[in-house]
């Protein structure tokens, strides 16, 4: 049988640019290099008070590749990376790849257990690390691992400004067991000359726990990277050399694809902040005035609420993208109504190494006009999305199914986990554990993750749906929602709930307002308001604490 989205109807969708064929470079150290050689006085990196140049930057991760070498990391070795968005990241990640090593990024955030089962895992021969993180508990984690080369950094470092907002804390000894990133940085060395990598090459050693519980390591590879990053620089009209905010944080797979290897692809400067605060983001969009930056809704609902937030502070954006957590189209339409520029809505994994679908910049995402779900956007060119049923059989537009998902930047498989790869990727197709839809244009829905698929009384409701609706309601500024037991209908509806500064609505108004919406067996029996909802460092907020709370 033909497949029905073998015709690719999203092209129609794409400009002519969009649509030709791009010829990305071997790895990011190519991209990287060409950057050099054409602006090697451009600012590359952008921290408070901090630059460094491309040059500076090059020089800099040459030495740190040069001192793995010499400690004996060869080519194909695991290098654990964990640290925050600063300059310190991308010097440590440069110079992992320059030794030929493979990079695996961890969530700053992880506690001991977490960081103990990657690194015996991947089998990571060098850990960098914030020094704090080391004196912490990383020390005696690292002991009892494979790795055997350890680079501590103190993150006060390259800036003077120690803005006490994310930067408040004190300066530690540096640590006798370990070598200092920066000291390194600074030696001199040069990078070993034999360790080339090519496209197909891992890059990156991703773990997520994806639909299952044990974290995987997604096997990200140069050429998925550099596939993706050469998609966002010519599908988006933003001036070479232009100013990218890491918002996202550079260890998730969009930060690393669609702010760092995006901006060095675009010979660009990054702009770090150490972690998400809404007034140091907002002081650094005054200070740096970017053109692109990509983040979770929950960071834009947060930007929205800050005092003193004005329109000026966004004035200089020409792309702003969201991924990694449900866009409301409330939040859209607030937010462009408050402050001028449109969120464009994407999707991806960190098994298909970032977005495999996304708003054009000259379009505008449409409305499903029955579910009120904002679409995500459009595949590109190489990509193909389908949508199948659970015997992965192909649906008919419009109708919800699995999204699935082939195209170049689909990871190969997971890091020695045969079974895990032949069940997630049959034919090298990725099955997203994601339902959605796609309608006759090509414009692609997602509607939730089937696990999290709620059975009230026999009926499917799909948590999104009853947020959409949470969203629009002026008091609202974040939801989520589950199921939780009901001796009577099995499952029922329950929605957490944070109010917007100064806003004030009870869990029996907010229940009204969703009975009034939506179908009675969707509208949450339960409302609970919370000052913050629990989220990830990435921004999404954690439904399984939610569920366990309730």
């Amino acid at each position: 049988m033909t497949s029905i989205y073998a015709a690719r109807p999203w092209l129609s969708q794409l400009s002519e640019a969009q649509r030709a064929a791009v010829d990305p470079p071997e790895t990011v150290l190519h991209s990287f290099r060409a950057a050099v050689a054409r602006a090697p006085g451009r600012t590359a990196l952008a921290y408070f008070d901090g630059r460094l140049s491309y040059a500076e930057t090059n020089a800099l991760s040459d030495s740190v590749a040069g001192h793995l070498a010499a400690r004996g990391v060869v080519r194909g070795d695991r290098v654990a990376l964990m640290l925050q968005n600063t300059p310190h990241f991308v010097i440590a990640l440069l110079g992992a790849w320059k030794a030929g090593a493979t990079v695996v990024p961890l969530n700053p955030m992880y506690k001991s257990g977490e960081v103990a089962h990657v690194l015996k895992d991947s089998e990571a021969a060098a850990l960098i690390c914030s020094d704090r993180a080391w004196e912490g508990y990383l020390r005696d984690t690292a002991a009892d691992s494979p790795v055997r080369v350890a680079l501590t950094a103190c993150e006060l470092d390259l800036q003077t400004r120690n803005d006490d907002r994310v930067l408040g804390f004190e300066r530690l000894p540096r640590p006798a067991d370990t070598d200092d990133l920066i000291a390194v940085a600074r030696q001199g060395l040069s990078a070993p000359a034999d360790r080339e990598l090519s496209a197909q090459d891992t890059a990156l050693i991703s773990f997520t726990s994806g639909t299952s519980g044990t974290p995987k390591g997604a096997m990200n590879t140069h050429r998925g990277i550099t596939y993706n990053a050469e998609r966002q620089r010519t599908g988006h009209p933003i001036a070479e050399g232009s100013g990218y905010f890491a918002l996202a944080p550079l260890f998730h797979i969009t930060g690393m694809v669609c702010e760092l290897a995006a901006c060095v692809a675009n010979a660009g400067t990054l702009v770090l902040a150490y972690r998400f605060h809404p007034g140091v983001v907002l002081d650094a969009f005054a200070e740096y005035r970017p053109a692109y930056t990509v983040g979770p809704s929950t960071a834009f609902m947060a930007l929205a609420a800050t005092p003193g937030v004005t329109r000026e502070h966004f004035a200089s954006f020409q792309v702003i993208s969201s991924g990694g957590a449900p866009l409301p189209p409330a939040l859209v339409e607030k937010f462009r109504e408050g402050f001028g520029p449109y969120i464009r809505n994407g999707y991806g994994l960190t098994e298909c190494t970032a977005p495999c679908a996304s708003v054009p910049p000259e379009k505008e995402a449409p409305v499903d006009p029955v579910s009120g779900t904002l679409s995500v956007g459009v595949p590109g060119p190489e990509t193909v999305v389908r949508i199948v049923d659970l015997e992965g059989n192909e649906v008919p537009f419009g109708e919800q199914g699995e999204i699935v998902v082939s195209g170049p930047q689909v990871v190969p498989g997971y890091w020695r986990r045969p079974e895990a790869t032949a069940e997630t990727f049959p034919g090298g197709e990725l099955r997203t554990g994601d339902i959605g839809f796609m309608d006759r244009d090509g414009w692609l829905y997602v509607v939730d993750r089937m696990k999290d698929m709620i059975n009230a009384s026999g009926f499917k409701v799909w948590p999104r749906e009853v947020e959409d609706v949470l969203y629009t309601h002026p008091a609202v500024r974040e939801a989520a929602v589950v199921g939780i037991p009901d001796a009577y209908r099995g499952e029922s509806v329950k929605a957490y709930v944070s109010l917007r500064p100064g806003a004030e609505a009870g869990p029996a108004e907010l229940a009204a307002y969703c009975e009034e919406r939506l179908a009675a067996y969707k509208y949450p029996r339960e409302v609970e308001i919370l000052a913050e909802l629990p989220k990830t460092t990435s921004g999404k907020i954690l439904r399984r604490e939610l569920r366990t709370r309730a």
